[in-house]
């Protein structure tokens, strides 16, 4: 019979790289907010403040943590001998554009290829091998409880564009010997899936899992978050009392303590607003992986909230064996 037997999750951008770069990455977001709105980004006192406490060493330090958390995934992948896994992000103008912009959508191509991104451009990174079967079938299983799922067939280059699966399966996955599903859920884009429904969404992608044959070992992982305010904010929607590079600590906490109570149900009862207003657009992905798992805890768990990289971190794993 087939089963979940992990949920991943973590942030992604800033996370999977080392703290020596972040510096640079933080001009270059900023160049973007710049190029986006013609001035440059509002940084309020308070955040001036708190990137000064984090020196080289103390970003150092403390990314300790969410680079073990990393490694642990990294092992749990290889170790869970996973026929399949299924990785939920939000594209952002990447393999999606404004002439199409779907709210869910499954990739049910063949191989593809991910792209790395240094200083000299673009170039062609690691071959991933498709799990067709289990991306036909959560596709027919969605559609058929009434989710309006958008079948993607290919990209241009057979090139995987999107920042929250490449970097991550690239993380977790570098030898590329699961072979993958890849979902889109609108994170960035106003209207937006409700958090309600990317919870009713994870419970049907666990029905779907277990009612198939396609593939036994099956493992979910949730790639965003947690808050944070960048120049690819949808800032003309945004009143809250953030600003560029703020961190929403607080409701972070909030939402780490229902997860490690067992209780990631609540975060269904969350609205769009609430995401918008405290950075956790991309929260989406890992409230889709909580419907799937149900009221299991954390095995990991882990938080860090890094103002010198612009985002909230965490990386969280569930074993549901």
């Amino acid at each position: 019979m087939a089963s979940i037997v992990a949920g991943m999750a973590s942030s992604h951008a800033f996370t999977l790289v080392d703290p020596d770069s972040w510096d640079r990455r933080r001009e270059r977001n900023r160049g973007g907010y710049r190029h986006r709105y013609g001035v440059d980004p509002p940084v309020l006192p308070a955040v001036t403040e708190k990137l000064a406490l984090e020196t080289p060493d103390a970003r150092q330090e403390r990314y300790r943590r969410i680079r073990a958390g990393l490694d642990s995934l990294r092992e749990a992948a290889r170790r869970k001998r996973l026929d399949a896994i299924v990785v939920i992000g939000a594209d952002q103008d990447e393999n999606f554009t404004e002439a199409n912009l779907p709210q869910i959508a499954i990739y049910q191509g063949g191989e593809f290829h991910t792209t790395e991104r240094g200083e000299g451009g673009r170039r062609r990174g690691t071959r991933y091998p498709c799990h067709p079967g289990l991306a036909r079938d959560l596709l027919h299983g969605l559609v058929e409880r009434e989710f309006d799922v958008a079948s993607c067939g290919s990209f241009p280059r057979d090139e995987l564009l999107s920042h929250a699966h490449g970097p991550v399966l690239q993380t977790v996955t570098p030898e590329a010997h699961v072979p993958v599903v890849l979902v889109f859920v609108n994170a960035i884009h106003l209207p937006a899936i409700s958090p309600g429904r990317c919870y009713r969404l994870g419970q049907a992608v666990r029905e779907i899992v277990c009612e198939g044959r396609s593939a036994e070992r099956v493992a979910l992982y949730a790639s965003g978050g947690l808050s944070h305010f960048t120049a690819g904010y949808p800032w003309p929607h945004y009143r809250g009392a953030h600003a560029y590079g703020s961190i929403s600590e607080e409701f972070d906490a909030g939402l780490l303590r229902h997860m490690r109570e067992g209780q990631g149900r609540k975060l269904a009862d969350l609205t769009s607003d609430d995401l918008l207003e405290h950075g956790n657009i991309e929260l989406r992905s890992w409230i889709t992986v909580l419907g799937a798992l149900g009221d299991a805890r954390p095995e990991l768990l882990c938080y860090e909230p890094f103002y010198s990289a612009l985002m909230g971190m965490g990386v969280a794993y569930w074993d549901l064996e």
